[in-house]
């Protein structure tokens, strides 16, 4: 049985200095309705495919965290130590039990990064302006350029009319291409508040010589203010850069160490990550897809600079590790670092960026495999089904579910696969996305006693193909059951003005939950 950890030790290890894994492994809706503020998402469902990448050091300390209910934690800490993790620990009694001892819950998803996004408004007093306030000075004619901060596939959802892409990671590469006039006023939004606070502020600490502001609340105030927003839209940066490199490059370093961002050689990069085995190392790459793409670095993983702070733990699954950052010009890499630096993380920049990475050889991480289960057609498993020799279980995700599914199909996921077969004689055929995900379920149903398990070629498409068909149950499975989907984010994009302001309430009241402990993490400067 895995070591078990009370609530109040857990919160002493969050602030002893020390590195620490985190991982709550509840599926998205339940992580989404109330976690630990530093808590890493990573649901059972998936859980070996994303561990070595989260987690990458096997001798970390870690604590596995669920509700307190169902033991998914011990489950997923057998299956860390069967991959070589050695220092796992369980929450006793999960988020129940944190919640008993008097510790705050957050709702949602990237909370530290939205919270941080709260501080930084609250501490540098970033200024903004409303949606209303926008529209009348686009009604004036006013000189002035809206820039998106978003990646392009959310921009070109909706967007501001009139609005360039510019995700926050290039924007003080592309910023003078934009905006050449420095009179012109910058206006910088995002969907909701935080990328439009830091990539206004990233702007004002650049030292830009034009006027920025962020707009608040985003698209989602615009919506609200009764204004129509723009969709399908492609505008977006140049690949121009708005400046002199060098002179960028000079600013950058200057701002990366005022937040205390070192640089360091390929050479020590290389020693922490194949000789140092107490601490943890990530190295990213924080250029955009399509350089990542024409170019990558053995060992580096791409992470878009302003969605890396955005969304940090989806990269970063260790609470005190260390963060080697790279770019291709010396511009880009401090900022992200020096934000970085300001959300609590150690993070530096690789002196020689992509040329001196590309120099070396990088350990390149393994992914994690495992073998999904014998594929059966279409028509072999109508068959089975025409025979009641075999029990069809749908493992997509629950809105896919709704949407379409075999009509003898029954969903679930698996933290509760195992307790949705009862006749274990049957054939045990799975429905699937991804093979991957086939195949961690298929370890539950074999420890749970089913000998013959499958996977349907193909998916629903081959059933389709196969001339059968598909039903939609649009409130099967009922709300309560669909734990890998968050309701509480759903409607806020899709003209629901409720969920709008609840989502905008939610992240505005962010700052008021933190005890001193949690607020001690971030490294915020005041506004000089």
């Amino acid at each position: 049985m895995t070591v078990t950890i009370d609530a109040s030790t857990l919160k002493d290890w969050l602030s002893d200095g020390g590195e620490l894994a985190l991982i709550d492994v509840r599926e998205a809706g339940q992580f989404g309705q109330g976690h630990l503020l530093f808590a890493v998402p990573l649901p059972y469902s998936r859980f070996e495919l994303g561990l070595r990448a989260l987690v990458p050091n096997r001798g970390v300390r870690m604590v596995l965290c669920d509700g307190g209910e169902d033991a998914v934690a011990q489950q997923a800490a057998r299956r860390a130590e069967a991959l070589g993790y050695h220092r796992v620990h369980v929450l006793r009694d999960g988020t129940a039990a944190w919640q008993r001892a008097g510790y705050t819950l957050y709702e949602g998803v990237n909370v530290p990064s939205k919270t941080f996004g709260e501080l930084v408004e609250h501490e540098r007093h970033t200024p903004r302006i409303t949606a209303l306030q926008l529209d009348a000075m686009r009604g004036a004619g006013e000189n002035f350029v809206i820039v998106d901060g978003r990646p392009f596939a959310e921009y070109h959802k909706m967007n501001i009319p009139g609005g360039i892409c510019c995700p926050n990671g290039e924007l003080v590469l592309r910023i003078g291409d934009i905006a050449p006039d420095a009179n012109t006023k910058i206006v910088v939004n995002c969907a909701g508040r935080t990328r439009s606070i830091i990539g206004a502020q990233t702007l004002i600490d650049f030292g830009v010589p034009n006027p920025v502001v962020a707009l608040e609340n985003g698209t989602q105030g615009w919506t609200l203010a009764g204004l129509t927003l723009e969709h399908g839209a492609s505008r977006r940066h140049g690949d121009s850069i708005g400046g002199n490199v060098a002179a960028l490059a000079r600013r950058a370093r200057a701002l990366g160490e005022s937040h205390g961002v070192v640089w360091i050689g390929p050479e020590e990069a290389l020693a922490w990550t194949t000789g140092d085995g107490t601490r943890t190392t990530y190295l990213i790459d924080v250029r955009t897809g399509e350089e990542f793409a024409a170019g990558p670095v053995p060992g580096f993983v791409h992470a878009p600079g302003g969605q890396l702070v955005q969304a940090t733990d989806q990269w970063i699954g260790v609470k005190g590790a260390r963060i080697v950052l790279i770019d291709a010009e010396g511009v880009r890499a401090p900022v992200i670092a020096s934000w970085l630096r300001q959300l609590g993380h150690e993070a530096c920049v690789l002196a020689g960026g992509v040329a001196a990475a590309l120099a070396e050889a990088w350990p390149v991480m393994a992914n994690p495999s495992a073998t999904p289960p014998k594929a059966i057609s279409a028509f072999e498993l109508a068959d089975a089904l025409q025979r009641d020799a075999a029990v069809l279980i749908d493992l997509r995700p629950a809105m896919s579910y709704r949407a379409g599914h075999i009509a003898q199909a029954r969903w679930s996921i698996r933290p509760r696969i195992a307790a949705a077969v009862v006749h274990v004689a049957k054939t045990v055929v799975l429905v699937a996305d991804a093979p991957g995900l086939a195949a961690l379920a298929a370890l539950d149903l074999a420890e749970a006693g089913c000998g013959d398990i499958r996977l349907l070629a193909e998916g629903p498409q081959s059933w389709r193909g196969a001339g059968l068909a598909l039903i939609a149950t649009p409130e099967d499975p009922p709300d309560v059951d669909c734990i890998d989907f968050l309701f509480f984010t759903h409607g806020r994009h899709a003209g629901n003005a409720e969920d709008a302001r609840r989502y905008l309430a939610w992240e505005t009241g962010l700052i008021g939950q933190l005890d001193a402990q949690e607020r001690g993490t971030f490294r915020i400067p005041g506004p000089g």
